[in-house]
C-alpha cells in the first residue's frame, strides 16, 4: 500500500493566540459577559498582527466562546446561551437531569482531585486560591459566584496534567457552568449552604496543597455528595 505523507508545519501563530485566549476563558480569567480588549491592544500585547488576532477571535466566535455585539465590541459569551454544545444537546434529547450530571462529575472530579494532589504546581494552587477568594467576594456581594466556582473546577482539571482529562473538561465546560449555576441558585436559598460550599472548596485545596491524594479524593467526594444529598432531599 502506498501512502502519501505531508511535511510537518509549525503551529500557526493564530492558533497560538486562539489557544491562549481560550485558556483565559476556561480558567475564569476572562469571564462570561466581559468585553475582550480591542484587536489593536491584543496584537500589541501578544506582539502579533491584528489579522492574526482577528483570525483567532473569529475561530472563538464560531466555537461560541465569544460573540460580536454591533457597535460595542467582542464579549465572552455566557455558556447557558450557547445552543450548539453537543453535551447540552444530549441533555435535551435524553432528558438528563442535574442528578445525572452530578453522577458524572463524581467520577471525573474525584479522580481529578487525587491526580491534582500528586501533580499540582504552585501556579495551579494560585489559580485555585484565586477562584476561592473570588467566590467569597462574589457571594458576599449577593451574587452566585458561578464563574469563580467553575474556574475552581477547571483549575483542578488543569492541575491533573492529564491532557485527556483536560480535553474532556474543556468540552464539558458549558455543562459544568450551567450545572453549577443551577446548583448554586438552589443551594443558596439557605445561606448556611454558602459557608458549606466555601469550606468544602477550601478542604479540597488544602488536601491538594499537602499532596494527599486520598484526602483530596475524599474531600471532592464529600463536596459532590453534599450537593447530591441536597437535591435528593429537595425532591
Amino acid at each position: 500500500m502506498t501512502i502519501t505523507l505531508q511535511p510537518i508545519k509549525p503551529k500557526k501563530i493564530s492558533d497560538q493566540v486562539f489557544e491562549q485566549i481560550r485558556e483565559l476563558i476556561f480558567r475564569g480569567q476572562l469571564k462570561a459577559g466581559e468585553q475582550l480588549l480591542p484587536e489593536r491592544e491584543l496584537s500589541e500585547a501578544m506582539q502579533v498582527s491584528r489579522t492574526t488576532v482577528r483570525n483567532a477571535i473569529n475561530k472563538l466566535v464560531v466555537l461560541g466562546l465569544l460573540e460580536h455585539k454591533q457597535g460595542q465590541g467582542t464579549f465572552v459569551r455566557f455558556p447557558d446561551t450557547r445552543l450548539d454544545n453537543p453535551l447540552a444537546a444530549a441533555m435535551e434529547v435524553e432528558d438528563a437531569t442535574i442528578a445525572d450530571l452530578l453522577e458524572v462529575r463524581m467520577g471525573l472530579e474525584c479522580n481529578a482531585a487525587a491526580l491534582a494532589a500528586q501533580r499540582a504546581n504552585e501556579e495551579d494552587l494560585r489559580f485555585m486560591d484565586a477562584s476561592l477568594e473570588e467566590m467569597r467576594v462574589e457571594v458576599a456581594s449577593g451574587r452566585l459566584g458561578t464563574e469563580a466556582d467553575t474556574a475552581f473546577h477547571m483549575a483542578l482539571a488543569y492541575a491533573t496534567k492529564n491532557p485527556v482529562h483536560v480535553y474532556i473538561m474543556k468540552n464539558f465546560y458549558d455543562f459544568l457552568f450551567v450545572g453549577i449555576k443551577k446548583n448554586l441558585s438552589h443551594l443558596y436559598e439557605d445561606p448556611a449552604n454558602i459557608d458549606q460550599i466555601l469550606s468544602q472548596h477550601s478542604e479540597i485545596i488544602e488536601a491538594i496543597r499537602k499532596k494527599d491524594a486520598q484526602d483530596a479524593l475524599q474531600a471532592m467526594h464529600r463536596h459532590i455528595q453534599f450537593v447530591q444529598d441536597f437535591f435528593r432531599k429537595r425532591g
